[in-house]
């Protein structure tokens, strides 16, 4: 993108595979030409020759930003950018980057998108305490605080934010034609191989069911050989392809009858914010198999565009994932409506649209379409952007 506002879309580690959402939505940016930002390169297929790093030698620095939150060399970096606008994903990373962007008397937005104000805000001692109190400091500095989802946006709230700065905005994910896809798997998951994820409940409910179930499970992640192992040792029809490029996993997904999503919270507090993976099967026209977890239940709707059970509630995901498959019929109802639901709420185009308005709002020029939604509203329904 050649012309538009500047605007430095800030990661502090550019840009590790699983977080194809902040490529696609800078990417889908019109009125506004990003540059990507960060204090260290991560060796992933989304990193980019374009992408500017602060310390492009290596951590040297990188530890010191952690340890104050200030740096000359990030100062210079973002001076030489001038932008108009600063967007960061993740609250500590807006903490890494607000003292700078006030330095410079540039707006800050921040995109909470769930782990930032759950297990990182709950760490006990001084660890969580220093984390709380860089929030804070963050949410101060930040001109606009997005969330995810409502339930981000209440975490956000009882951490300190001021509520007439937090606005609940579904980054939404891009529409691609409605797959017609031959079905080669019954159940596909896509995700880390962490707890919150849910994986050791998805492998017990599928040893459940009473009948043979081809799945494949998309991902890697500290959990992986135990989960590889518990499959087996269960004689599961399971494939791990492991980490996979963004087309690859829309291959499977739209070669699949069910996506399931079994997440829940972990022992350690981890919760999800709202898994962009739900919605990109929706957009693909593949209904999914949920929980009642976080953000979830804005973008399945039980009965209507997927089926969802309590967290870590074994017996029900199997249930579900038995009445689905066994119904073709319900599945593709609930599949179309689905789509239709992604398409007229999570729709990239005009969730990035609704954007650049907010943007508008807090860039130093206003424009005519001036200020875009409201406060958020503590355990309200969000709107719908």
């Amino acid at each position: 993108m050649s012309s538009g506002r500047p605007v430095v879309i800030w990661r502090s580690c550019l840009l590790f595979g699983s977080e194809t959402f902040v490529r696609d939505q800078g990417a889908a940016l019109s009125r506004w030409r990003p540059t990507y930002v960060g204090a260290v390169k991560v060796a992933s297929p989304l990193a980019a020759d374009t992408d500017v790093v602060a310390f492009p030698d290596g951590r040297l620095g990188f530890p010191l930003l952690r340890l104050t939150g200030g740096s000359r060399r990030l100062d210079a970096t973002l001076r030489s950018l001038r932008p108009d606008l600063v967007h960061a994903h993740f609250g500590g990373d807006g903490w890494l980057i607000s003292r700078t962007a006030a330095r410079l008397n540039i707006p800050l937005v921040i995109t909470l998108h769930g782990r930032d104000v759950t297990t990182q805000a709950a760490a006990p001692g001084l660890r969580g305490s220093r984390y709380r109190r860089n929030l804070r400091t963050a949410f101060d500095r930040a001109a606009l605080i997005l969330a995810v989802s409502g339930p981000v946006a209440d975490r956000a709230l009882a951490l300190g934010a001021d509520p007439a700065k937090v606005r609940v905005h579904h980054t939404g994910v891009p529409l691609p034609a409605e797959s017609h896809a031959p079905k080669e798997w019954d159940v596909a998951f896509v995700g880390r191989f962490v707890p919150k994820k849910g994986l050791d409940d998805l492998v017990e409910a599928l040893a459940m069911l009473d009948r043979p179930v081809k799945a494949v499970l998309i991902g890697a992640g500290p959990l992986e050989p135990a989960i590889r192992a518990r499959a087996a040792g269960l004689g599961l029809d399971a494939t791990f392809p492991g980490h996979q490029d963004p087309a690859s996993v829309r291959r499977h997904v739209a070669a699949a009858r069910v996506f399931v999503a079994p997440s829940k919270t972990a022992p350690d507090g981890d919760a999800e914010g709202l898994p962009t993976t739900i919605l990109e099967a929706a957009a693909l026209g593949v209904p999914t198999v949920s929980t009642r977890h976080s953000g979830i239940p804005e973008a399945v709707r039980h009965g209507e565009t997927g089926l969802l059970g309590t967290e870590g509630d074994r017996v029900t995901l199997a249930a579900n994932l038995r009445h689905l498959l066994a119904d073709d019929d319900l599945r593709a109802r609930l599949g179309h409506a689905a789509r239709a639901h992604v398409t007229a709420n999570f729709d990239i185009t005009t969730q990035t649209r609704s954007l650049e308005a907010l943007y508008d709002t807090v860039a130093p020029i206003m424009t005519e379409s001036g200020p875009a939604g409201g406060p958020w509203t503590p355990s309200r329904t969000p709107p719908m952007r």
